[in-house]
């Protein structure tokens, strides 16, 4: 049963790392990488992927704790080298998990109680379980291998507890009178003590863990489930123009700037430089597209774009779309004020300098007067409050 459970706990501990190291790059990529563009949903699949599985972790990590409970207070608790390996191991393991998922699941709240700094800790947490849980299957591996597709043991004819002492420890010796007698004749007439639990109701206990705690809250996702939604922190069409909104105007200190006449939308290319104002961006051609908003907390939603092709609007400035660009948001604080997209992103025809979101002009809690969308990119990167788009020297 350990195997068992042990093997789902490692499946969606697997796809939360890679999933999570996809993501991680994207907001933080190093200078060859380039990402695709398409499907434009990709980010909203993976990212999706990695909160569900973060999630189901939950129930798997208890019921492998569960099933190995007992072990954990073996005497003497080592006895050799690899015995420490295994115990050390199962420990930095679990305890860096729960601190992970945890952590994870607060964030998806957009709740932060703990004083060190998200991103960082929960970057450097995956490495640690991955880590020590390659150490423990390493230790462990005869034994996993031996069960890895070994079906349930088939048990003995049950016999008395007080059967298997007399026919073993106190086999050919002679019976005592007396109180030793008695405490012999009370330990026979034991009945077996039965077990902790039915593999099969363990099995579908933990079956519909997982299942309650995926699927309440996958719906923020994935949209057939959004009617189960009940415990996501965000729910599909709820917000301005039916998007739902992370970062609001308020939090970012932008309605004033955002909102005032004399904005413009600067382009730097060189030493050139050309500013648009929003009348004679909504004067360039125009182009629709349908991309998602998938946001790092894992929530998603599919909405209406139109505006200005960003590679149009580059070759109007006088630059190249083989450049990387740096876009710079009307925040003058945040982590994101200021974020790097790569030249595939530049070329992509689905890419817009937005205007316009579900047929209405653009919400300034979603980003206007204009604000950056991309096939296949987080939310985080969408970048709102758009003030200037830089290219960056190759």
């Amino acid at each position: 049963m350990a195997t068992v459970i042990g093997r789902l706990l490692g499946l969606a501990f697997l796809l939360c790392f890679g999933t999570g190291l996809y993501s991680h790059f994207l907001q933080q990529p190093l200078p060859w990488m380039v990402f695709p563009t398409r499907p434009a949903g990709l980010y909203q699949l993976t990212q999706g992927t990695h909160i569900v599985a973060g999630i189901a972790c939950f129930p798997l990590l208890l019921a492998k704790l569960y099933v190995v409970f007992p072990q954990l207070f073996r005497y003497p608790p080592v006895t050799s080298f690899a015995g420490f390996l295994e115990r050390a191991s199962i420990a930095l393991f679990v305890g860096a998990s729960l601190v992970e998922i945890t952590i994870g699941l607060l964030n998806t709240y957009q709740w932060y109680p703990f004083p060190f700094p998200f991103r960082q800790v929960h970057f450097a947490l995956s490495f640690v379980i991955i880590g020590s849980l390659l150490v423990h299957i390493g230790v462990k591996l005869p034994l996993i291998a031996a069960h890895w597709r070994a079906g349930p043991r088939v048990p003995d004819e049950p016999r008395p507890v007080g059967s298997a002492l007399a026919g073993s420890a106190t086999e050919g010796l002679p019976r005592t009178r007396g109180l030793t007698g008695r405490l012999l004749s009370y330990i026979d007439a034991t009945p077996t003590v039965p077990a902790r639990t039915s593999r099969r109701g363990f099995l579908t206990t933990v079956a519909l863990g997982v299942t309650a705690v995926v699927g309440l809250t996958a719906g923020q996702t994935f949209a057939p489930l959004d009617a189960a939604n009940l415990f996501g922190p965000r729910k599909k069409g709820v917000g301005q123009q039916g998007v739902p909104v992370n970062r609001t105007s308020a939090q970012a200190k932008v309605a004033t700037s955002a909102m005032a006449a004399d904005w413009v939308l600067t382009v730097a290319v060189g030493d050139t430089e050309r500013s648009f104002s929003r009348a004679e961006l909504a004067a360039l051609p125009q182009t629709d597209a349908d991309l998602p908003i998938a946001c790092v907390e894992g929530w998603s939603q599919m909405a209406s774009w139109r505006g200005v092709r960003l590679r149009d609007l580059i070759d109007e400035a006088g630059g190249s779309t083989d450049s990387d660009l740096r876009l710079i948001s009307l925040e003058q604080r945040g982590g994101f004020r200021q974020t790097e997209m790569g030249s595939e992103y530049v070329r992509d025809p689905l890419t817009l300098v937005a205007l316009e979101l579900n047929g209405e002009v653009l919400d300034l809690e979603h980003g206007y007067p204009a604000r950056m969308i991309a096939p296949g990119r987080p939310g985080v990167l969408q970048t709102k409050w758009l003030s200037r788009i830089e290219a960056i020297d190759a």
